[in-house]
């Protein structure tokens, strides 16, 4: 399928994707849909009557909750609708009503797409659960008991969610002086970034009632990326034995188009086989995994160039988005329009693939050298994380735009 819109060569943006964000634009904010270099007002379209079956309102709003909220069938109509508007052959005078809503990508800012209510930070990569089991205890079994029965996770903090291209302060906190054995209070000395993907829910449940492990598609939205930046020196003081708190609370970066399910299902395959069988309710009818190729570039302030620390995939994540959902809400708990489920750190099998510096470095043991010729153990000031994403190649590319974010000092005094 092509456009009749001129789309740039190598875009994350076809008319295959239509990715949906929230933009500011001349004062108004509302939601819109990214097609090539340019925006789609879906205000503006529906205004002109072109979606039925939506409330109106629902796109002159700070966040995609409220169209998230009517259910995959309003969904799948509206992205028809405007593949229909936006294909090659449309109709002129139906152009002219396009044309009439789009707005060129650089005239726009964009805002955090959803009000993110709750947030859940899973542990779901074998291989990054492997490799951090052998740092932490390297006289153990890796993986902990429970580790293959059930996909970990914890409740993050929603309110530090910001979008991409959001400064993110150098935090500060308690973290244990390995010379006196006693704790000190300063920016962290460990900051460090944690490559992730992130599912976005449309529909709930009702308290009391899971969402079984075949029925949790229905209930998600789209993906976004996701970096859960982590302050690793105050996270190894803090997290015993209660676990992750303000070495992870102080920021996670998400990219600002959610890219829908429905783009994304002509790059399903196979999800890597479980051993031993989970439980029947984490046990689908078949399990499948999403093709999205991730990297990671670090570029130092003043740089002329970055450097791609790590490329790695999405496909072999061990737990899969249907069994993270089901396993959230199989104690009867609820998940509401714009909740955030990010998938834990994605690492490959080999040294060049993994998705934080606490692997890349062996905890700091093995710096990185970056193409301007500095080391890194972990992040410095100035320094700008940027993670990029997508299925397919050439024409056929589905992609995630950007999750960047400047590290800058911090302004907590020690």
């Amino acid at each position: 399928m092509t456009s009749w819109l001129e789309i740039p060569e190598g875009t994350d943006f076809p008319i295959q994707n239509l990715p949906y964000g929230v933009a500011e634009h001349r004062g108004r904010t509302g939601v819109v849909v990214a097609i090539g270099d340019q925006v789609v007002d879906l205000a503006a379209l529906a205004a002109a009557g072109t979606f039925p079956d939506v409330p109106p309102g629902t796109f002159d709003r700070d966040s995609l909750d409220r169209f998230m909220a009517l259910g995959r069938p309003v969904w799948r109509s509206v992205r028809s609708r405007l593949t229909d508007l936006l294909a090659t052959g449309n109709d002129p005078r139906r152009r002219r009503q396009v044309e009439a809503a789009l707005i060129p990508m650089d005239d726009v800012t964009m805002r955090r797409p959803i009000q993110v209510g709750d947030y859940v930070d899973f542990f779901s990569s074998i291989h990054h659960a492997t490799n951090v089991g052998r740092l932490f205890r390297p006289d153990a079994e890796p993986l902990l008991p429970n580790w293959r029965h059930l996909p970990v996770g914890y409740h993050g903090r929603s309110g530090t969610i910001v979008v991409d291209g959001t400064p993110i302060g150098r935090p500060s906190g308690q973290r244990l002086d390995p010379t006196t054995g006693r704790p000190t209070f300063g920016p962290t000395d460990a900051l460090d970034f944690e490559l992730e993907v992130g599912f976005v829910t449309g529909t709930g449940n009702v308290a009391g009632r899971p969402i079984p492990v075949d029925e949790a598609e229905r209930h998600i939205f789209g993906l976004v990326l996701v970096n859960d930046w982590s302050a690793r020196d105050l996270q190894a003081w803090e997290s015993r034995p209660l676990g992750p708190f303000l070495g992870k609370s102080f920021a996670t970066t998400i990219s600002p188009w959610i890219v829908p399910l429905d783009a994304l299902a002509p790059f399903r395959v196979p999800a890597p086989p479980q051993d031993p069988e989970p439980l029947p309710h984490l046990r689908p009818r078949q399990r499948l995994a999403l093709d999205i190729r991730l990297e990671v570039e670090i570029v130092p302030a003043g740089a002329a160039a970055g450097t791609v620390v790590t490329r790695t995939g999405f496909a072999d994540m061990y737990w899969t988005m249907d069994q993270q959902l089901a396993h959230a809400t199989s104690n009867g708990a609820t998940v509401r329009p714009g909740d955030l489920f990010a998938s834990g750190t994605v690492s490959g099998p080999t040294p060049d693939s993994l998705g934080c510096l606490l692997e890349l470095t062996e905890a700091g043991r093995r710096p990185l050298r970056l193409a301007d010729g500095t080391e890194r153990r972990y992040l410095h000031d100035g320094d700008t994380v940027v993670m990029r994403g997508w299925c397919g190649r050439g024409s056929s590319r589905i992609g995630f735009g950007s999750c960047r974010g400047t590290v800058v000092a911090s302004s907590s005094r020690t």
